[in-house]
């Protein structure tokens, strides 16, 4: 399930230039293609994690693949923007219940010790190898039809539910007092304001439903944080923020979730629509990005417990920073050799420096009650704020090509002149990228957790894995 999960994020950005053109998406449209999922999935990621409490962990995560399943052939089957969109925002539902339910599931299925530490190790390393093959068969899976990446998902999802019936043992149902109110209005929230901003540009921002989404969008978050405030179970206990250098780490961490969520969908479209790369050739030239990503995380979590991981973090947030703003000049002239490599590389080694030591800070100085809770944060503040981030950086490349003189649309029916447009417009959402990059490096300046403190929380975070 985690290897599906991971396979579906990664491929939807290489098959993003088929489906603009299949389907004739806007590039509003294209970016809710991404959005939709990532919104719902990471809106309801922490009320998922309490239904399994609720009502048995085997029975939810049956449910969240089953539903993961389904959307995903209606995903395959998509006519048009609306249904595949509305389908890619169920599908992020089934995700937030099956994710966050199966790492515990391998909780409660595997003894303490060696056997479960081995179980987790396979679950973990199952994003990475996601990563990489996610490149290649999604971009073979594409160059057949688009519609196979989401297709492939049902065959997969059958098995899975055909094992957990056969294989996986219920757990006890706890009485909790679910927090439903505060995920709805935080998903509804985020929801508002990446409509504001992904259809501002071509709408035109002064337009009543742009002005409404960004408008209702901040209302709606606050009403989420006043709710949380009174809630009895609240998904985002507010005692866990007393801490100043936590709050910089979550900060940071979404800022860094931000600019992975954004960069991989306009990389994967300035390759294929500017440097005419195929689906399959473009899924291969970022597999060096995972390598690079995942020799700065073994390096990073070395170094973790001798040096003071804001370095860490501020020096892999700079190399991105550097390695984007290079790809912010790149043209039609670029070539993969003398100039994508080593920018894939790099910023792959950038990011694998700065994702190691943040979630280690986010569960620094805390008790054994308290890891499970934060680490789930950690990981909703990534994934909820990647789309606002698309929001925004999609905005600045729409706004950069409409001001060339450019359209939204298909690139393989653009002028030459549209064209130029189109790359300056993807190249300057990289220089938006790389602007996340900085302020994330300023925000880890102010994160002060000790060597010493990263080295209990890694300690820790085993201790309660093995419990």
């Amino acid at each position: 399930m985690q290897l599906m999960m991971v396979l579906d994020g990664t491929v939807a950005s290489l098959a993003l230039a088929r489906i603009q053109e299949d389907l004739g998406l806007s590039d509003a449209g294209r970016n809710w293609v991404i959005t939709s999922y990532a919104l719902t999935f990471g809106g309801l990621m922490l009320l998922g994690g309490r239904l399994g409490d609720a009502f048995g962990r085997k029975r939810v995560f049956i449910a969240g693949v089953a539903i993961f399943t389904l959307t995903s052939l209606l995903c395959g089957l998509a006519v048009n923007e609306a249904t595949l969109v509305a389908a890619r925002a169920l599908q992020g539902v089934g995700a937030a219940i099956a994710s966050p339910t199966a790492l515990a599931l391998v909780a409660t299925t595997f003894a303490p010790g060696p056997v479960r530490n081995q179980a987790i190790a396979i679950f973990a390393a199952m994003t990475g190898v996601g990563s990489v093959t996610g490149l290649i068969v999604g971009g073979a899976l594409t160059e057949v039809s688009w519609r196979w990446i989401f297709l492939i998902n049902v065959p997969i999802g059958l098995v899975i539910l055909l094992l957990a019936f056969r294989s996986l043992a219920e757990t006890n149902a706890e009485r909790l007092q679910l927090d439903v109110p505060g995920a709805i209005l935080a998903t509804l929230g985020c929801a508002a304001v990446v409509f504001g901003f992904t259809e501002g540009p071509e709408m035109g921002w002064a337009r009543p439903p742009v002005l409404v989404g960004l408008i209702g969008g901040v209302v709606l978050l606050v009403a989420f944080l006043l709710v949380e405030r009174r809630a009895e179970n609240p998904l985002l206990p507010f005692s866990l923020f007393r801490n100043r250098d936590r709050v910089a780490t979550f900060i940071a961490i979404a800022l860094v979730g931000m600019v992975m969520f954004s960069l991989a969908p306009f990389v994967a479209l300035f390759v294929q629509d500017i440097l005419g790369y195929t689906p399959l050739r473009a899924g291969l030239a970022f597999v060096p990005f995972a390598f690079g990503l995942g020799s700065a995380a073994f390096v990073a979590s070395k170094l973790a417990a001798r040096v003071q991981p804001r370095w860490l973090v501020v020096t892999g947030t700079l190399v991105t920073f550097v390695g984007l703003l290079y790809g912010s000049t790149l043209d039609a002239s670029a070539t993969y050799v003398g100039h994508l490599f080593v920018l894939v590389v790099g910023v792959g080694f950038g990011v694998g420096l700065a994702v190691v030591p943040l979630p280690l800070c986010a569960i620094a100085g805390v008790g054994p009650h308290e890891i499970g809770p934060l680490a789930a944060i950690a990981q909703v503040a990534q994934t909820l704020f990647g789309p606002v981030g698309l929001a925004v950086v999609g905005a600045m490349a729409t706004s950069k090509t409409l001001s060339l003189g450019g359209v939204s649309g298909v690139a393989a029916v653009m002028t030459p002149q549209q064209l130029s447009a189109l790359g300056e417009g993807y190249t300057f959402a990289l220089l938006g990228c790389a602007i996340l990059a900085l302020l994330a490096a300023v925000v880890s300046l102010f994160i002060r957790f000790t060597p010493e403190q990263v080295a209990q929380a890694q300690a820790a975070e085993k201790a309660a894995q093995e419990s």
